[in-house]
């Protein structure tokens, strides 16, 4: 177990997986709890003054003209959180949940949303005691950031709502509380307003969706190498020589992944010199660098973004330090919506070209002697041939995902808000693309893996032979066919997992 400290300058990434995915603990820096404190007796000093401030002492949205009297601030606040839950559907994972309290913890330490370290501090025992809200998958527009999941998140706070229950189901946020001996808070002004207003939803979204796709891109080479191994591909389109004269470094990093995966192999020895097989390969094999450099370049732009997010202040209005407090903009989408549509084209071409070979792989008039759809007895067997129909499938449906939900404003609040970035939807379909490209991925490493057991005696790769090793006691060898959805789906845990990626770094020393 490790611990994550809050500070008052944020978290890094790591922090946020650590949370989200793993069993760290949360504590808060002193100098965030500082920060905190100072940022609230500014609020305290405006309310003291009875000066007019957004959010403090008026309405919220287009009831921002509305002045709210001193003795109902408190109500108000509960009151926003309660209409703001409002979201339906099936819960969130509980992984986005987590990563959206530590980020809104983040937020509040920033010293910036005029909160007492309570509030914080009261999310950071939510999520020691591992009490997740059941927050709802519908209900952000990415306006005012996420308003509706994190009120489903603060209504936790004050004894109210609902939380994910150890088997998925939704149990009373009081029964919870109880449970692990923690008490409601009562909020006082502006806390309401600071526990909702931000972009904690999208970018913890955004940040798992950003490592997930990090390791799969890194498969997607491992497995176009298997399928042009079985496919008695040429290696010399992968040389380094012809990609330094294209300088893009994911395409690069790809082609030097691709070339490394393809040494020692006697499937590849055998037709080195084989003109027949070496003259030009098709595009879903030759071009497999500039397809999946492309979408490792568009990951690191996307990086770049979920990284300046994770140093900002989204919160509106702020606090500043020389005691003004201003409306902002910053809650606003629209960077991380951009970014998310940006990756999940990417990713779904990686998918799309990944089919593409599994497809030439099972036609027997493309994959240069493997038997028809890898199958040795084929007609009355199937072998392969309904894997190709789900990836083709799945193919089909990441390029609906892919059209770009941040273009999709609609305005709320008589007209206030008038446009919104969608973002909670990017991101969320973002997370579904990855999820379906690991299955294509699966699809194509289990296509690649029955090639190359095909091609015996002829020995494959070391790659080849760990890909063998993963998957070969659950598939068995070539023959009659079988229940295929359970292979897929050990295909699909080998893809997703560490354990591949690593045997083959023992054998080569690590992919880019």
């Amino acid at each position: 177990m490790t611990t994550v400290t809050i500070l008052s300058t944020g978290v890094t990434a790591a922090d946020v997986l650590a949370v989200a995915r793993g069993t760290a603990k949360v504590v808060l820096d002193p100098a965030a709890t500082e920060a905190m404190a100072t940022s609230r007796s500014i609020v305290d000093g405006i309310e003291a003054a009875g000066r007019p401030v957004y959010g403090v002492s008026t309405g919220f949205g287009a009831l921002a003209n509305t002045f709210v009297a001193p003795e109902r601030r408190a109500e108000l606040q509960h009151a926003l959180i309660r209409s703001h839950a409002a979201g339906v559907g099936a819960p969130m994972p509980r992984e986005v949940v987590r990563a959206m309290m530590l980020l809104r913890v983040r937020s509040l330490a920033l010293g910036r949303s005029g909160v007492r370290p309570l509030v914080a501090e009261a999310l950071v025992d939510l999520l020691n005691h591992e009490v997740t809200p059941w927050v709802p998958e519908h209900g952000s527009l990415g306006a005012s950031g996420d308003l509706a999941p994190l009120a489903h998140c603060a209504l936790v706070l004050l004894g109210e709502g609902w939380v994910l229950g150890p088997a998925g189901d939704r149990i009373p946020a009081a029964d919870a509380l109880r449970r692990v001996g923690l008490k409601p808070v009562s909020l006082a002004a502006k806390e309401g307003l600071a526990l909702i207003n931000g972009t904690d939803g999208m970018l913890g979204m955004l940040l798992l969706a950003v490592s997930d796709a990090r390791h799969l891109f890194a498969m997607a080479d491992v497995t176009a190498a298997l399928a042009i191994e079985a496919m008695l591909g040429s290696e010399r389109p992968f040389l380094p020589e012809l990609h330094a004269i294209r300088p893009h470094p994911g395409q690069a990093a790809s082609a030097a992944n691709i070339h490394r995966l393809l040494q020692g192999s006697a499937v590849m020895d055998s037709h080195r010199d084989d003109l027949a097989h070496a003259v030009q390969d098709a595009y879903s094999m030759r071009c497999a660098p500039q397809v999946a450099g492309a979408a490792r370049d568009t990951l690191d732009f996307v990086e770049v973004v979920a990284g300046r997010e994770l140093l900002s202040v989204v919160d509106n209005p702020v606090v500043l330090p020389d005691g003004r407090v201003e409306s902002t903009g910053n809650f606003h989408g629209a960077p991380l919506g951009f970014a998310a549509d940006y990756l999940a084209i990417a990713a779904a071409e990686v998918g799309a070209i990944a089919e593409r070979r599994v497809d030439r792989l099972l036609d027997v008039t493309r994959s240069r002697e493997l038997p028809a759809f890898l199958s040795p007895d084929a007609g009355v067997n199937s072998g392969l041939m309904i894997a190709q129909y789900t990836a083709a499938g799945i193919v089909a449906e990441n390029r609906r995902l892919a059209a770009p939900a941040s273009i999709d404003s609609l305005p709320t609040s008589g007209m206030q808000e008038d446009h919104v970035s969608m973002g909670w939807a990017a991101t969320k379909k973002l997370r579904t693309v990855l999820d379906n490209l690991t299955s294509l991925l699966a699809v194509e490493l289990l296509a690649a893996v029955r090639g190359l057991q095909l091609r015996a005696p002829l020995t494959p790769s070391p790659a080849g032979r760990a890909a063998l090793d993963a998957l070969g006691g659950t598939i068995g060898e070539p023959g009659p066919d079988v229940f295929l959805a359970p292979l897929m789906e050990a295909a699909r845990e080998v893809v997703g997992g560490p354990e591949l990626r690593a045997a083959v770094e023992r054998e080569i020393g690590p992919l880019a």
